[in-house]
C-alpha cells in the first residue's frame, strides 16, 4: 500500500488493512518493473520489483519523500540493477549494486537525503570465475582475472580496479645454457642479443696438464685479443695481440678443483670493442694442498655482437666440468 493520509474516524476496508499489514512485514504489494525506473512520490511505503535480464538503474530524486519514507527494492532479474543517486544523495555500507535475488531498504533520512540498506549485498555474491581470480572492487566489487606465469599485480590507479597484472621489469641473471666441457674445445652458440652483459662460470673444470682456460669470440681467431693478470699468487704475465683470451689455472688430477667466473661487458654493443674480467680459484696442485687465484681483464678489438663462444683447454682435453652462460640484464 503506498503511503496514505488517514482522517479521525476514518474506517479502514478489510483490503486496506490487509495491505498495511503487508508493508509492516516486507514493503507492501510489488509494483513490477522491466526496464530503468525513476521513483516517484508514490512508490512510498511500497515495493519495486525490478526484472530484467539486462542491466538497469533505479533512480533517487530529491523532493518527492519525507523523512521517514521507505522504499522496498528487490531485484528479480538476471541483470544486475543498482540504485542510482539521481538529485538526491543515496549512502550505503553496502553496496548500490543488486545482483539477482538481492533486495534491500531506501530508508530517508530528509527529502533529499536517503540510506540504501543492501539486505545482502553484492560481496556475498562472489564474482570470481577462474583459479587464481582476485577479489577486488572498482564501482562495485569486481574480478580480476589471473595474470599469466611471472606476472606481478601492480598498483595503477588508471585501471579500473586500480590493480593490474604486468611483466615485471628485467632484472637479475637468466640462465641461458649449460655446456659439459669435452675433448679439445666445446662451441656456445646462438647467444640471445638481449642483456647486458654475459657471465661465464666454469665448475669444477680439469683437463690436460694445465687445464687453463682459453676463449675465442665468434669464432675469430685473429690477434685481436687481449689479456692482463692482477691479484693473485701466480698471474702469468699479459698477453697481448693473441688469438684468444687465457686463463691460468685448472687441475689434472682427480683431486684437483678449478672453477671460475667470468664477466663480458656490453658484449651485444655494436659500436664498442669488448671488454671483461675474470677470476679463477684453483685448490689442490698435482694431489698436494696448493692453491692459488687470478684475476684478469680482458679485451675483444672488434665491436661485432658476441653471438658466440668458443672454449678450449689450455693444454690436452677437457677431461671434466661444466659451464654455465648466464645473461645480465
Amino acid at each position: 500500500m503506498a503511503k496514505q493520509t488517514f482522517t479521525t474516524g476514518q474506517v479502514l476496508t478489510a483490503a486496506q488493512m490487509t495491505s498495511l499489514q503487508q508493508t509492516a512485514m516486507g514493503g507492501g504489494a510489488a509494483t513490477a518493473k522491466t526496464a530503468s525506473y525513476v521513483l516517484v512520490a508514490a512508490d512510498a511505503g511500497t515495493t519495486v520489483a525490478m526484472n530484467a535480464a539486462g542491466a538497469t538503474t533505479i533512480t533517487v530524486n530529491t523532493a518527492l519523500f519525507a523523512a521517514g519514507d521507505t522504499v522496498f527494492i528487490q531485484n528479480l532479474g538476471a541483470g544486475a540493477c543498482t540504485v542510482t543517486a539521481g538529485t538526491a544523495t543515496v549512502a550505503t555500507a553496502g553496496s548500490l549494486i543488486l545482483p539477482q535475488n538481492d533486495a534491500g531498504i531506501l530508508y530517508f533520512t530528509a527529502t533529499g537525503a536517503s540510506i540504501f540498506y543492501d539486505y545482502i549485498q553484492a560481496g556475498a555474491v562472489s564474482p570470481l570465475t577462474t583459479k587464481g581470480d582476485v577479489y577486488t572492487f572498482s564501482t562495485s566489487d569486481a574480478r580480476l582475472a589471473v595474470g599469466t606465469n611471472g606476472q606481478v599485480l601492480t598498483a595503477n590507479s588508471a585501471a579500473a580496479t586500480g590493480l593490474e597484472y604486468t611483466t615485471p621489469a628485467s632484472g637479475g641473471m637468466t640462465l641461458i645454457s649449460t655446456t659439459t666441457l669435452t675433448g679439445a674445445s666445446v662451441t656456445i652458440s646462438s647467444i640471445p642479443g638481449t642483456y647486458k652483459n654475459l657471465v661465464l662460470q666454469f665448475r669444477n673444470v680439469r683437463a690436460g696438464s694445465d687445464g687453463g682456460i682459453r676463449v675465442r669470440v665468434n669464432g675469430d681467431s685473429n690477434t685481436r685479443y687481449r689479456t692482463y693478470g692482477d691479484l693473485g699468487n701466480n698471474l702469468g704475465g699479459a698477453s697481448f695481440n693473441a688469438t684468444e683470451w687465457t686463463s691460468e689455472y685448472g687441475g689434472n688430477s682427480s683431486n684437483d678443483s678449478s672453477s671460475a667466473n667470468w664477466i663480458i661487458y656490453d658484449y651485444a654493443y655494436t659500436t664498442t670493442y669488448k671488454i671483461g674480467e675474470c677470476f679463477n680459484w684453483f685448490v689442490g696442485y698435482n694431489n698436494t694442498a696448493n692453491s692459488d687465484s687470478t684475476k684478469r681483464y680482458f679485451g675483444y678489438n672488434q665491436t661485432a655482437a658476441i653471438t658466440s663462444l668458443d672454449l678450449f683447454s689450455n693444454i690436452g682435453n677437457w677431461s671434466n666440468g661444466t659451464v654455465l652462460l648466464y645473461g645480465v640484464s
